[in-house]
């Protein structure tokens, strides 16, 4: 009798590790294709750093990436002074800087106040399809939207400068004015971002318990009070990760913006030259991979110094809304 007590033990043992194992497969099986990402284009990748620290150079004996890079000369950090070596050094940095922190609070703003209209409407057909609205544009690459941009500003068929030139007898050129692009290029952004960051802090409003709005309207709060005193302090961990993650970007510009939306105009540059559309277009003239991967490292450093003094900012004013 105790024998099979002990074989029925074992065998109930054996199905339970089978189950558990079929089970960690499931789960891996899960995990797998993001692992996968995450090694083959941001780890493996990471080997080229090298490169923004030698002088890199092709061998046409064995021109292969690793030959390349063992062989290239080390120069240290000479490749990183190529931002700061042009005049223009200063604007194309204060205009990423600059761009960059008017897009966060434009975009915190709007995205917080349209998400909280969103979720006053008690319509759900009627949400849904703003939400939808609000969102497609973001999946649109700036190359579209690009067009969308020159149907109205287009020197001789473009809708403004065609209703310009109707009642006003003159249009402007946009593509050789700079004055007007700033503000052409933050609704663009908002344009383009601004449902994407709606729909986050919708879902973080959507999680609120809704005990504290009845607990507020049984004391006779307005909406605006619910809205004051529950929905935007119960925001606050949201807010605070979004626009830690943001600051983080601060010395990147988003690329397609800059480089698309302008078409490549010389005549804007003052205003729409950024980091990474100076780094791109020097790239093309010299074909200096040295420069560009320096180029490229120094923004993620400041950008990793930015989060980390943005983070210990913010967990110091309330360590429950920091990332780590």
């Amino acid at each position: 009798m105790d024998e099979k007590k002990t074989k029925a033990i074992a065998l109930k043992g054996r199905r339970k590790k089978h189950k558990d194992r079929k089970k960690t497969l499931i789960l891996l099986s899960m995990v797998a294709p993001t692992s996968i990402w995450l090694i083959l284009l941001r780890y493996i990748p990471l080997f080229g750093i090298v490169i923004a620290f030698k002088n890199y150079k092709v061998y046409t004996k064995a021109p292969t990436l690793i030959n390349n890079v063992i062989h290239s000369k080390w120069v240290g950090f000479k490749n990183f002074f190529f931002i700061f070596a042009t005049t223009d050094s200063l604007k194309f940095i204060r205009n990423t800087v600059c761009y960059n922190l008017v897009f966060i609070l434009c975009g915190l703003i709007l995205s917080v106040s349209f998400a909280i209209m969103l979720n006053e409407i008690t319509h759900k057909f009627v949400a849904k399809t703003y939400q939808t609205l609000m969102f497609f544009p973001y999946f649109i690459s700036w190359v579209v939207a690009s067009y969308f941009v020159a149907a109205l500003l287009d020197p001789s068929n473009g809708l403004i400068t065609r209703f310009q030139l109707e009642h006003f007898g003159a249009a402007t050129d946009f593509y050789n004015n700079p004055k007007p692009w700033p503000v052409i290029l933050t609704l663009s952004s908002i344009w383009k971002n601004t449902g994407y960051s709606t729909i986050l802090y919708l879902a973080a409003i959507t999680g609120i318990d809704t005990s504290l709005y009845e607990a507020a309207a049984i004391d006779g709060a307005t909406k605006w009070q619910q809205i004051k005193y529950v929905t935007i302090p119960n925001l606050r961990t949201m807010i605070s990760i979004l626009l830690i993650m943001d600051i983080g970007k601060i010395f990147n510009s988003d690329f397609g913006l800059f480089y698309n939306i302008p078409q490549n105009s010389g005549p804007l540059f003052s205003v729409t030259q950024t980091i990474d559309t100076y780094v791109y277009r020097a790239l093309m003239q010299t074909n200096n991979i040295s420069n560009s991967t320096a180029a490229s490292l120094f923004q993620n450093v400041i950008g990793f110094i930015c989060i980390m003094i943005a983070n210990t900012i913010v967990k110091k004013i309330d360590e429950d809304s920091s990332l780590f």
